[in-house]
This record gives C-alpha cells, sequence and structure tokens, in this order.
C-alpha cells in the first residue's frame, strides 16, 4: 500500500486510538490521588500528561510534513498542526481537567470534614474516589468547550485548517 496523504490518515494515530490515550489523563488521576499520596507522585503524573500532550503534538508536526510533502506553505502548515494540537491537548488533556479535578476533591474533602464524623483516612479514600468517578463525566463537555473555544479565537487566526480531530 502507498503512502498517500489519504492513505496516512486513515492508518491507526497511536496518540488517539490506543491506550497510550489514557496517559493525557494521568494528570487526572494524580489529582484524585493528591490528598493519599505526596505532592511528588501528583506534579510526576502532570509530566506524564505533558509528555504526551508533547508526543502527539510533534506526532501530528510530522503527519503534517509527510501531507504537505514539498508543498509551498509546508512550514506554516506543519506549525499550524503542531501548535493547535499541543494547545488543544494541554487544555483539554491537561489545565481544566486537572483543575476541575482539584477543585471537585478539595470541595469534597472539606464537605466531608464538616458534613460528617468519618475519620480522615475514609475522608481522603472518599475523596480519591469522587475524583476518579467525576474524570468520564467531564472529559466530553471539556473537549467540546475547547473546540468552541479554541474555533472561537486561536483557529481563526489561522484559519482552523488544521483542527484537532
Amino acid at each position: 500500500m502507498e503512502n498517500t496523504p489519504e492513505n496516512e490518515s486513515k492508518k491507526l494515530d497511536i496518540y488517539r486510538d490506543t491506550w497510550v490515550r489514557f496517559l493525557g489523563y494521568a494528570n487526572e488521576v494524580g489529582e484524585a490521588f493528591r490528598a493519599l499520596v505526596p505532592v511528588s507522585m501528583v506534579w510526576a503524573s502532570y509530566a506524564v500528561a505533558t509528555a504526551y500532550v508533547s508526543a502527539d503534538a510533534v506526532d501530528k508536526g510530522k503527519k503534517a510534513a509527510v501531507a504537505h510533502g514539498d508543498n509551498p506553505g509546508k512550514t506554516t502548515r506543519i506549525a499550524v498542526a503542531v501548535v493547535d494540537t499541543f494547545v488543544w491537548q494541554a487544555l483539554a488533556s491537561v489545565a481544566i481537567p486537572g483543575f476541575t479535578i482539584n477543585r471537585v476533591c478539595a470541595a469534597s474533602l472539606y464537605l466531608l470534614g464538616k458534613t460528617t464524623r468519618w475519620p480522615l483516612s475514609v475522608r481522603k479514600w472518599t475523596t480519591t474516589a469522587i475524583g476518579l468517578s467525576t474524570i468520564p463525566f467531564i472529559i466530553t463537555p471539556i473537549d467540546r468547550s475547547v473546540d468552541f473555544l479554541l474555533d472561537s479565537s486561536l483557529r481563526k487566526v489561522y484559519g482552523g485548517g488544521e483542527k484537532h480531530e
């Protein structure tokens, strides 16, 4: 099979179609466990998620380079693919979900402390369970919100031609 741009887009994207995608959620898991683990482990989870975001952006840049061959404007299209992917992933996979889970867990721990007489260890484990169970519910709304945000701002600058998929 020839490596045409058409066939390239049909290939498996390891950053979106495999278990590797879950590395982008590492920081959310780290935030959910913040009450139970040293803060250095939470920061390590952010390092994993950031490495995932960076690797996906580089991958999309390489794919854009192959897709655009020696056409005029190749460098611009590569830069747009990298920037769009990096900004989208940084917001949708790291910053917004990390902040959201952090606040859900902080509020949960506070409210459990005010409304129950459970021991601290039970409150912390409950907070972690609440944080982990929140993750699946926040993904789609955050993804859609980031799409809207970028469509309304950054993508207008470069015409939205290389929208994150």
